[in-house]
C-alpha cells in the first residue's frame, strides 16, 4: 500500500502554490502598469483575492510550524495605533472595491508586546471576513482592558453563525456549506492569542453579536 506523508505533502502542496501566486500578483501588476489609464474594478479585485489566498496561506504554514514547533515567537513592545493603520492600509483595495467604512479607534500611547507579524495577519483576516459580510461599517478598535490589551473588530453585518460562537475555538470548526466560512480565521487567532504568555496570563479571543452596531464582535486579548 502506498505510504503518503500527508504534513509533508501539505506543506510542499503549500509552498508550491504561494509560489504560483507570487508569480500571479507579479503578472497582475504588470498587467496594471500597461493599463494604468483604465483602473479596471477587476484589477482591484484580483489583486484583493490574491492577497487574500497569501494570507490562508501563510496561516496554514504558520500552523504547521507551531504544531510541530518550528515556530519562533519574537515578542516586542509595538504601538497599539500603529498596528491598526497598517491593517487599514492593507484592505485599502478592498474599502476602494465597496462603500465600507473602516473606522479605528485606539489612543496614541497604547502599548502591547506582542508578534506583530502574526497578530496583523490574524487581525487582517478578520477584518476581511467583517467587510465582506457587513452592510456598511466595520469598527477596528484597541484598548487597555485591566492586565490586557484588546483589540476589537466590531461589524453591522447579521452576525457570527451559531457554529463560530461556541466558547471552545481551540478546535477548527466544521465547514460551513452554505456560506463557505471554514473558520481557520478564529483558530488562527485563538492559536496565535494563546502562543502570547505574561506571568500567569495567557491570550484568548471571545465571539459574541453584540456589536454597537447590532452585527457579530470579535475580541482578541494580549496579556
Amino acid at each position: 500500500m502506498l505510504s503518503i506523508n500527508f504534513p509533508s505533502l501539505l506543506t510542499s502542496s503549500v509552498h508550491d502554490i504561494k509560489n504560483s501566486l507570487r508569480v500571479l500578483r507579479t503578472l497582475h501588476a504588470q498587467l496594471e502598469s500597461i493599463y494604468q489609464d483604465k483602473k479596471h474594478i477587476e484589477f482591484k479585485q484580483l489583486e484583493f483575492e490574491a492577497n487574500r489566498m497569501n494570507n490562508s496561506l501563510m496561516q496554514l504554514l504558520t500552523l504547521y510550524k507551531i504544531d510541530f514547533a518550528q515556530y519562533s515567537l519574537t515578542i516586542d513592545e509595538h504601538s497599539a495605533a500603529e498596528l491598526l493603520e497598517d491593517i487599514v492600509n492593507q484592505h485599502s483595495t478592498l474599502l476602494s472595491l465597496g462603500d465600507i467604512q473602516l473606522i479605528t479607534e485606539c489612543d496614541s500611547d497604547l502599548l502591547c508586546y506582542c508578534d506583530s507579524t502574526l497578530i496583523s495577519n490574524a487581525l487582517c483576516t478578520l477584518v476581511n471576513n467583517a467587510q465582506r459580510y457587513c452592510l456598511s461599517k466595520v469598527l477596528l478598535s484597541a484598548t487597555q482592558e485591566d492586565d490586557y490589551v484588546v483589540f476589537c473588530i466590531e461589524d453591522d453585518s447579521s452576525g457570527y453563525p451559531e457554529n463560530l460562537l461556541t466558547s471552545d475555538c481551540k478546535k477548527l470548526p466544521e465547514l460551513d456549506m452554505t456560506t463557505g466560512n471554514t473558520g481557520l480565521g478564529l483558530f488562527f487567532a485563538e492559536t496565535v492569542a494563546q502562543l502570547h504568555v505574561q506571568a500567569d496570563k495567557r491570550g484568548f479571543i471571545m465571539t459574541d453579536n453584540n456589536s454597537r452596531f447590532g452585527g457579530s464582535r470579535f475580541k482578541l486579548y494580549l496579556p
